[in-house]
């Protein structure tokens, strides 16, 4: 494998290296016993979660490939789980809020554990099943866990700029190392090992059992609205009034999708867009590469929380910086002259790509816990995971589209639409952080307003 792999690895590991050891006093924030204890379990529930998601990822693909399906079979297995996401997610968000947010993260254990049984099966129907419910899973991972977190913070009266702590130490874990050794160790039950690709998802599904055995044993119910006499429907409708009368919830829900979006996009662009040429790159290498870019923007990001950075500003900066580096592909196929030969190792455009996807997979690792900041912030309790699956629906049907027409348009164009979307995403942040402090104004004007009137006799 090529230096420049282990060069670019290298340099990332000792950033964030540098940056968690070298935290000063600014960079931390006192908080008591229970708190951390409070801390510390989500955290470790939440790596739980994430390694029985990441644990499949590095084998979905090749498993289907070896039941003999071609890559249109797969992609509408693929299709058929965001799908699924988009169709039932709201659905089963709207049910947490109101049977439990405790109830839908059990239920999302036992919803992802049923989804790698089916990989075991090589009929279509089956895995199909499987896709569907794992879509199912997702809505409630990126849902469920982060309305029970808010809600139970706040229960409990901690402060509320301590859930930036848990968030910002969840994705550092969760969504970063968790992420690199999930993947060698799937590498290490699939190859290694000899146990086939069936094997990485016989391991998630026993990580979600034990964190299903500790959120049983260790986290009480919260709930959204539990009003007498509201059904599912009524609960949409309060979820699409929110998002309708407050254009900060809506500006959060356009900026939300647009970004995860394009995330997801590229998740499916960046291995032809290094090897155009069937280029020899060390995909797993890669990936874990993408994965310490990651961890290197979490940490970026709790330093930013921790000196209580105004979110709203600097998360315009990191979506300008994203939609740049997502239109790289676009300059370099016109300025850099690319390499004729196949089978080779990766280009100087491919270089250049690779650096400003790993600054965009930062981006990544600074959006996340910024994100869930400022949905603790807008999203109302009552309806909280409704309206996070809301937003989910735009992101979903994107994605969906994509998947559809991934052979009918040129990479370029693809990583220029996604280019587009992050520069959109900085504008609306931009309204949106004008609405918030314009809404903070007028709100403190009341209450002085309220104190100056003179009492009535």
């Amino acid at each position: 494998m090529e230096i420049f792999y282990y060069v670019v690895f290298g340099g990332l590991a000792a950033v964030v290296a540098g940056l968690e050891l070298g935290k000063s006093g600014k960079d931390r924030v006192a908080t008591p016993t229970a708190f951390n204890a409070f801390k510390n379990n989500y955290v470790l529930v939440y790596s739980l979660m994430m390694s029985g998601d990441w644990l499949q990822g590095p084998y979905v693909y090749y498993l289907y490939s070896q039941y003999g399906f071609d890559k249109g079979d797969i992609g509408r297995l693929f299709i058929a789980g965001f799908g699924s996401s988009m169709l039932f997610g709201t659905i089963v968000g709207s049910l947490a809020d109101r049977q439990g947010r405790k109830r839908a993260c059990i239920t999302y254990c036992i919803t992802y554990i049923l989804s790698c049984i089916t990989k075991h099966s090589p009929h279509y129907r089956v895995l199909l099943l499987g896709r569907i419910l794992g879509g199912v899973a997702t809505s409630l991972l990126f849902s469920a866990f982060e309305s029970w977190l808010v809600a139970e913070h706040n229960k409990r009266g901690y402060d509320p700029q301590w859930l930036s702590i848990t968030f910002s130490k969840a994705i550092f874990l969760g969504n970063g190392l968790i992420a690199i050794i999930a993947g060698l160790f799937a590498n290490l039950l699939a190859d290694n090992l000899g146990f086939g690709p069936v094997a990485p998802f016989d391991a998630a599904a026993c990580f979600l059992a034990i964190g299903m055995a500790i959120i049983m044993s260790s986290w009480s119910e919260n709930y959204g609205d539990q009003s007498e006499g509201k059904d599912l429907m009524s609960q949409f409708k309060v979820a699409a009034k929110a998002i309708a009368s407050d254009e900060k919830i809506a500006l959060l829900g356009a900026i939300q999708s647009l970004f995860e979006g394009s995330m997801y996009t590229f998740v499916f662009l960046w291995t032809p867009a290094l090897s155009p040429n069937d280029e020899d790159i060390p995909h797993g290498f890669i990936f874990a590469t993408f994965m310490l870019s990651s961890m290197l923007g979490s940490s970026i990001a709790s330093r930013l929380l921790a000196r209580k950075m105004k979110v709203e500003g600097y998360m315009q900066i990191v979506f300008a910086v994203s939609a740049f580096t997502l239109f790289l592909p676009v300059a370099t196929s016109l300025l850099v002259p690319t390499s004729s030969v196949k089978g080779s190792g990766i280009s100087f455009g491919g270089s250049l790509q690779l650096l400003g996807f790993c600054t965009f997979e930062s981006c990544v690792g600074i959006f996340w816990p910024s994100i869930m900041k400022m949905r603790s912030q807008y999203i109302p309790e009552e309806a909280r995971s409704t309206i996070m699956n809301f937003f989910r629906i735009p992101l979903n049907l994107f994605v969906c589209v994509v998947l559809y027409n991934v052979n009918a348009f040129p990479i370029t164009v693809m990583f220029g639409m996604c280019s587009i979307f992050l520069f959109m995403a900085a504008i609306l942040q931009r309204r949106l952080m004008l609405v918030a402090d314009l809404h903070k104004l007028s709100t403190k004007s009341q209450e002085i307003t309220a104190q100056d009137e003179p009492l009535n006799p």
